[in-house]
């Protein structure tokens, strides 16, 4: 693109110079030859009226006294009738610009000038039109060039942004230049870019989040399936592959799940549902890796409780809250429901040294971990109770309390006293 912007800028100026020099030379010409043709004419007018002044005056006319009056280029002939021709100058060899006149006392005076004088002059005048064509092609070649990088310099570095996002680097570069069409097209690609950073920022997410929550009913199915095989028992058997079976609908409602949230974090869809059946669930499915750690899990609370929610995503997070407290926890882990205004609430606390004062209200962002623990389970359960219009707080920090607070529906059945115990 380079090179045809420069050549097309060196083709319109030579067109023009062409076109308008040519003129200029031709007009040049004929200005020139005449203006000596005239300088030749207005000798021979003045040389005759020298003549005839003298002739009248009855002096004498020869060479030396007419000498000072011609030019030294120029060739004069006097011709008085009855006298030899007088000459004055050297005759020149080729072509001349010749002027006649004739006098009143009858004689006539030649003047001849070289047109070699003139070719000169011409010449000069067209060395001062190639010079001046010269500097207008160079300069016309610098602006091409100029211009050129203004244009193709850009281009360059879209080409290079484009480049940079097909490689896999949607870093927007935010550089303008002053063009409004290349600008509008900067604007695009950074827009793309930063399309696709959120795009690849959501799949980074969404693989973190499914490796963490799928990583809890995975090993929970795997310990079912190891119980399996140790037992002769065909009830047990039945009993623990019910259980199983129903931890990998719980596995194919996590998938569903996350990969709703990675298209739309908003678009839940959410029902009116038990919170017993769903607690009921967790202890069921926590509770041999509690057993397996010495340690015990326990519900309390109001009973028949039913939100508005999403019931596998409460049960996700509700999963999240307990093995935290599994991992970096102590003691007994409790579940405890209740009521606050319109909003049903489930409690998840343990007999733990708690939440570091360090980390605070910061234990809900991703990465942040008083542990060796990826950091990012609070996060997504976060998330998830938000998505269905609740949400997840750190009711108290030691010893620790964390709860989920759900849009609550009209009670349907007898609820209970708040310390009557759930059955486990």
């Amino acid at each position: 693109m380079r090179r045809r912007l420069i050549q097309s800028t060196l083709a319109v100026v030579l067109v023009v110079i062409a076109v308008f020099g040519v003129s200029l030379v031709i007009v040049e010409t004929r200005t020139i030859s005449n203006s000596a043709q005239e300088r030749v004419d207005s000798e021979a007018i003045r040389l005759a009226g020298i003549v005839d002044s003298r002739l009248f005056a009855a002096e004498d006319v020869t060479a030396e006294i007419l000498r000072d009056q011609v030019a030294q280029e120029r060739y004069a002939v006097i011709r008085i009738p009855g006298k030899p021709p007088i000459e004055v100058g050297s005759k020149s060899v080729g072509q001349v610009i010749s002027s006649t006149e004739k006098g009143e006392e009858g004689e006539t005076v030649t003047v001849q000038e070289p047109r070699s004088s003139v070719t000169r002059e011409v010449g000069r005048t067209l060395l001062i039109i190639g010079l001046v064509a010269l500097l207008a092609v160079i300069a016309a070649v610098l602006l091409a060039i100029r211009q050129a990088n203004k244009l193709a310099s850009p281009l360059t570095d879209l080409a290079e942004t484009a480049e940079r996002l097909g490689s896999g680097d949607p870093r927007p570069r935010h550089k303008r230049y002053g063009v409004p069409e290349l600008d509008r097209v900067a604007d695009v690609l950074d827009s793309s870019a930063e399309r696709i950073a959120r795009m690849l920022t959501a799949e980074r997410r969404l693989a973190a989040d499914a490796s963490h929550q799928l990583r809890t009913p995975l090993t929970a199915l795997s310990m079912r399936l190891e119980e399996i095989t140790l037992t002769d028992d065909p009830d047990t058997v039945k009993e623990e592959a019910n259980v199983a079976l129903t931890q990998v609908e719980r596995l194919t409602d996590v998938v569903e799940r996350l990969l709703t949230n990675s298209r739309d974090p908003r678009a839940g869809n959410a029902v009116t549902f038990d919170l017993d059946e769903v607690i009921q669930q967790q202890l069921a499915e926590w509770r041999p890796a509690y057993r397996s750690g010495g340690r015990a899990i326990v519900s309390s609370g109001k009973r028949h409780l039913t939100a508005v929610g999403t019931p596998g995503a409460v049960a996700q997070v509700l999963a999240a809250l307990i093995e935290n407290s599994l991992m970096h926890g102590g003691g007994t882990v409790a579940l405890r429901t209740r009521v606050t205004g319109n909003q049903a609430v489930i409690e998840v606390t343990d007999e733990g040294p708690g939440v570091p004062a360090d980390l605070g209200a910061r234990i809900f962002e991703r990465t942040i971990s008083g542990r060796n623990s990826t950091g990012i389970g609070l996060a997504v359960a976060r998330d998830l109770a938000e998505a269905d219009g609740g949400r997840l707080e750190m009711l108290q920090a030691q010893p620790p309390v964390f709860g989920l607070f759900l849009s609550r529906t009209p009670l349907k059945s007898t609820v209970l006293d708040d310390d009557e115990p759930m059955v486990r």
